[in-house]
């Protein structure tokens, strides 16, 4: 049975810094690439970030420079560090597991930027 689970979310002030954690099982970890989607309240679910088998990263352009993704394949976990979070990063952050068209996701975990 695959399991995504995440945590480290919360509420944080503008300008602030979370570390998101996504502990999977059930998968040959090491051979899929993760990712970190988040899904805005009225909005669609969009691409932050994401790391392959091999360790290339991707991200969307609102996040560059400020959130870096990384993993351990040791401990089958992927890490979301958000740095100058912005209100607009306010959402529901779901880790993702893919490999040759399978995909599994997590439950979420909500992230509220407000002052």
């Amino acid at each position: 049975q695959v399991q995504l689970v995440e945590s480290g979310g919360g509420l944080v002030q503008p300008g602030g810094s979370l570390r998101l954690s996504c502990a999977a099982s059930g998968i040959r970890f090491r051979l899929y690439t993760m990712g970190w989607y988040r899904q805005a309240p009225g909005k669609q679910r969009e691409l932050v970030a994401t790391i392959t088998s091999g360790g290339i990263t991707n991200y969307a352009d609102s996040v560059k420079g400020r959130f870096t993704i990384s993993r351990d394949n040791a401990a089958n976990t992927v890490y979301l560090q958000m740095n100058s979070l912005k209100p607009e990063d306010t959402a529901v952050y779901n880790c993702n597991a893919a490999l040759h068209g399978a995909a599994y996701w997590g439950q979420g975990t909500q992230v509220t930027v407000s002052s």
